[in-house]
């Protein structure tokens, strides 16, 4: 119980408890609200710790099958946190704005962001030497535009896996494409949001930045530490596969050494001395010696 109390602590001291006044307050997070105090909403730290780790456990496991969890942030006071965050653990974030159909139009968004990676190639490698100076200068500015609003999905391939929301309401976008998509959805959830439009909510304070660092951090730990067990295990599996190579090996050149001791003990024992080419046999049964003459031996 230890260190939920410590975390429970970190958690007060981060103003995580702070929910909205209460006439903006949605009724479903009822459940979730310890007290109100001056007209404001308090939250219950117990059940955001319960739900923090339980999100937390959900998406290390996610991380450990080696799927992607993309965080999204566009409020001003959570962009840089959510995107250092997100950096650290190598996955995909939209800090900047959600672009329509990001998830559910993900082909065309694709083109776009490989049109960024081939301007991004062409300024480097000098190809875009040979072009004038407004044309150059028109496509850094495209490329920097681009880099704003996709820098952060550049390396996904494919849809993620998982959806991290800071404040659910301002994301409603994205929440939906993830919903239509069945993309399993994760968010902190204030005191004027419906809790249940995500599928594991973090009851939190969604507007401070000393909140939002935490709830981040926590779930950004949660998420390395998932990465870390799948490398220990494919580490594992290597050793293993070279492991058995090697008895393999062993084997195969111990069977080859047992083969090869056979083989001369069968040649030695035809062997012997004054064992030379076999005589050959003639009609008569007499055997036909180098210059063996003898009664009607010569030519006729």
């Amino acid at each position: 119980m230890e260190p939920n109390t410590s975390l429970q602590q970190q958690l007060l001291d981060a103003g995580v408890h702070f929910g909205h006044l209460r006439k903006k307050w949605n009724p479903k997070m009822l459940p979730y609200i310890f007290a109100e105090k001056k007209g404001i909403h308090i939250i219950d730290l117990n059940k955001t710790v319960d739900h923090l780790q339980e999100s937390a456990a959900a998406l290390k496991q996610i991380a450990k099958s080696g799927k992607k969890i993309m965080f999204v942030a566009t409020k001003k006071q959570a962009k840089e946190i959510v995107s250092d965050c997100a950096k650290k653990v190598n996955m995909p974030y939209a800090t900047e704005r959600w672009l329509g159909g990001m998830l559910t139009n993900f082909n065309t968004v694709r083109k776009s962001v490989k049109k960024m990676q081939s301007i991004e190639k062409m300024l480097n490698d000098g190809s875009a030497e040979s072009l004038t100076k407004k044309e150059r200068l028109t496509l850094t500015r495209d490329k920097d535009k681009m880099e704003k609003v996709l820098g952060g999905i550049a390396q996904l391939g494919r849809l993620p896996a998982a959806l991290f929301l800071v404040d659910i309401g301002h994301e409603h976008i994205a929440l939906a494409e993830a919903k239509r998509l069945g993309i399993t959805t994760f968010g902190m959830v204030d005191t004027n949001c419906d809790p249940n439009k995500v599928d594991f909510a973090i009851p939190s304070n969604d507007d401070a930045t000393k909140s939002i660092a935490i709830i981040t951090d926590y779930i950004a730990a949660a998420i390395s530490e998932g990465l870390a067990e799948r490398l220990a295990a494919k580490e594992d599996e290597t050793e293993e596969v070279d492991n058995e190579n090697e008895k393999k090996a062993a084997r195969l050149l111990a069977e080859a050494e047992a083969e090869g001791g056979r083989g001369g003990r069968r040649g030695g024992g035809q062997g012997g001395p004054g064992a030379g080419a076999p005589k050959r046999r003639v009609p008569g049964g007499a055997s036909r010696r180098p210059g063996g003459g003898g009664p009607g031996g010569g030519r006729r």
